[in-house]
């Protein structure tokens, strides 16, 4: 399976080390699944993470989210949008998730917004699934 996560899921896996999130973090670390993702959506992950009440909630420190990130871009296939297919989500920090996607070849894209994805990723016959719900297509595939 390849997946591109939205922002929402690196944040929860983040903080809750029992959910849905943290489980899809540690198949991508044992190579069960692919994860695609461009440079700026490394971006919003490092200005969302470094954001100093996302820090708290996960109790780490500027350095080690540095080392996560370090961590997770070297786990992440890279995408090179090519083709940019924007503007057609309502929420134009989303675009960037959905140009990986379509660029990237995956086949979901996996965030808690559900409905800021739909139904324009379905036009690119890509899945729109919570956490939980790649989870549960990963482990049964």
């Amino acid at each position: 399976m390849r997946f591109t996560f939205d922002t929402d899921v690196i944040v929860a896996a983040l903080r809750s080390r029992t959910g849905a999130s943290n489980a899809l973090l540690h198949a991508l670390r044992g190579r069960q699944l692919e994860v695609v993702a461009s440079v700026p959506m490394l971006f919003e992950y490092e200005a969302v993470l470094m954001r100093p009440e996302q820090r708290q909630a996960t109790g780490m420190t500027v350095a080690e989210v540095d080392i996560f990130l370090d961590g997770l871009a070297a786990l992440l296939l890279p995408v090179l949008p090519y083709f940019l297919w924007r503007p057609r989500l309502r929420d134009p920090d989303d675009e960037m998730v959905l140009d990986a996607a379509v660029n990237g070849r995956a086949d979901a894209i996996v965030t808690f917004n559900i409905h800021d994805f739909l139904p324009e990723a379905r036009q690119f016959q890509l899945e729109v699934l919570t956490p939980r719900e790649a989870l549960r297509l990963l482990r049964n595939a």
